[in-house]
């Protein structure tokens, strides 16, 4: 059986650098032969081939509209390319700066034919750093671009401040948490950031970012501390926010999974609305409290155990950022650094943070131990996409079949989605790892859509 030819699609909006990243690989010493598939305007015949250092080919799409013409125009050149199978390993598909990427996408999965000899290695968006806040604002098509990216090029990186950089890695990441984020100047990447991605294997993904598939959550730091019965001095320092909202949690675990539920109890805490404490009062345990620090300089609030036990802070923002340190009052009722230093955690979590904003574009990540039922989430999965599949843009994991020694690995761009067998479990707990890129999408409905399919 032949090995497939493996595709990138390189999208972005206009004047995001698709041209200087293309001219670049095209340029490079890489020893790749690469077939280049170019949608620009004019009446350049789509079937006309110009080869580049002998090495690339570059075939132009007509008209300049990829995305109206790929259904006919895309499926025949790249049949056309097979028949000079031996002169290329690997086909690049540019589209226009206003082009939603997914009816390029989907040509990979709606084509026998297609299918058997491509496969889609990735998604790859252009991203100007400089104009993007802006872009987002007015243009679909720019936030769908982002939305079906494997990778994100953050590009002309030198013409924005390290803040706003952050900022909007932020507002990127979460309309697109599985994407990996690349800075870059005049789109110098190397080329092994566009090419060979396997972006479409999820078990890269998550190597590449373990924590893509975790819930958020309203709170970014836990510190678990072993405490004596007495009371403690929790103090702060200024920071980012002029409150800080904070849950005491008794007999809190150190362990991954203890860590986790912890936090889940604290979410619905966090659901709660929280008592407002001022300095130098006892914060309650178990309560969702907002401690208020306007006041210039340290802040200092008193913690009170009955028992000894492992106290778990779960905080709106990092310890780092406010200076977050615990130390036991002394006997005579008065915290002091000489006698009492502070007290080490004795195990830090970072969470992935909760960023609030009005992006409509956003990613879902669905993760469950067990098997599911395939009728049913054959079922659920026609429904939902039969509703939303305009909206869903994305569609990427694995899942586990009752009576399957196989893990199923599933993957799909709007209503159009596969299902194939992938490797043995072997000894892997079974459990299912799904993520939904897509617009408006109804987080709680379809968490509880694929409950119902588990058994």
């Amino acid at each position: 059986m032949n090995q497939k030819v493996p595709v990138t699609i390189l999208t972005g909006f206009l004047g995001s650098g698709k041209t200087t990243l293309l001219n670049k690989i095209l340029s490079e010493e890489h020893g790749k032969r690469i077939a280049v598939i170019e949608n620009e305007y004019g009446e350049v015949g789509i079937d006309q081939g110009l080869v580049i250092n002998a090495d690339e080919e570059v075939f132009e799409m007509s008209n300049g509209c990829i995305c109206c013409t790929v259904r006919g125009d895309l499926i025949r050149v790249l049949g056309n390319l097979m028949k000079r199978r031996d002169k290329f390993d690997y086909i690049l598909v540019e589209t226009t700066g206003l082009a939603d990427p997914g009816p390029v996408a989907q040509t990979f999965f709606m084509d026998d034919e297609i299918r058997d000899e491509f496969s889609l290695d990735g998604i790859v968006t252009l991203v100007d750093a400089a104009h993007i806040q802006q872009q987002l604002g007015r243009s679909g098509e720019s936030s769908e671009q982002v939305a079906f990216a494997d990778v994100l090029i953050l590009n002309k990186t030198d013409l924005v401040s390290d803040k706003d950089l952050n900022d909007l890695e932020s507002r990127l990441r979460e309309m697109n948490r599985m994407a990996r984020i690349v800075r870059s100047k005049e789109a110098n990447v190397p080329v092994e950031t566009v090419l060979n991605l396997s972006a479409f294997d999820l078990d890269q993904v998550l190597a590449r970012r373990p924590t893509f598939l975790e819930p958020e959550y309203p709170f970014e730091w836990t510190g678990v501390f072993d405490l004596e019965k007495g009371s403690y001095e929790l103090s702060l320092e200024e920071g980012p926010d002029p409150t800080m909202s904070i849950i005491v949690r008794l007999n809190q675990g150190t362990d991954e999974n203890s860590l986790k539920l912890g936090a889940e109890q604290c979410v619905r805490l966090y659901a709660h609305p929280p008592i407002d404490l001022e300095p130098n009062q006892s914060i309650p345990i178990g309560e969702h409290v907002n401690l208020l620090l306007k006041q210039k300089g340290q802040k200092r609030f008193q913690l009170d155990l009955l028992e000894s036990c492992q106290v778990g802070l779960f905080t709106q923002h990092t310890a780092e950022e406010f200076d977050i340190k615990l130390k036991k009052f002394s006997s005579t009722g008065q915290s002091n650094s000489n006698d009492n230093p502070d007290i080490p955690t004795n195990v830090e979590r970072i969470w992935v943070a909760e960023h609030e904003h009005d992006d409509e574009v956003g990613s879902i990540a669905i993760e469950r131990t067990g098997n599911v039922d395939p009728e049913k989430l054959n079922q659920w999965m026609g429904k939902l996409l039969a509703e939303k599949g305009v909206d869903i843009f994305r569609t990427k994991g694995f899942i586990s079949y009752e009576g399957e020694s196989r893990r199923i690995v599933f993957q799909g761009v709007h209503m159009l989605f596969t299902a194939q067998a992938d490797r043995e479990w072997g000894d892997e707990p079974r459990h299912n790892q799904l993520v939904f890129i897509g617009r408006n999408l109804d987080e709680v409905a379809m968490r509880e859509g694929f409950d119902q399919c588990l058994i």
